[in-house]
């Protein structure tokens, strides 16, 4: 490293966070964590794992995969009433 180099050169030439201010508007001024477009404050490599790592976590009765089985069971009923009607003759 040369001498007359600012060591702090390259921390004021990383990418900075794309978040902005809600009141203001105006962008973070933090740098960027890296692989990430936004500061360590603005959520990167932050957050829960989904599902039973998450420390909230109760039972699962309106897990995204419940949620799933439950729309598809529905529809099933829903082909099942329709075929019944078909098959009855009502219309």
């Amino acid at each position: 490293m040369k001498s007359d180099a600012n060591p702090m050169q390259r921390a004021h030439a990383s990418p900075r966070c794309t978040a902005h201010s809600k009141r203001s508007g105006v962008l973070c001024k933090n740098p960027a964590v890296r692989g990430w477009s936004v500061c360590r404050m603005h959520g990167a490599g932050g957050g829960q794992g989904a599902g039973k790592e998450h420390p909230n976590w109760k039972h699962g009765l309106r897990s995204r995969e419940w949620t799933d089985e439950r729309h598809m069971l529905n529809e099933l009923v829903r082909e099942a009433y329709e075929i019944e009607r078909l098959v009855d003759g009502r219309e």
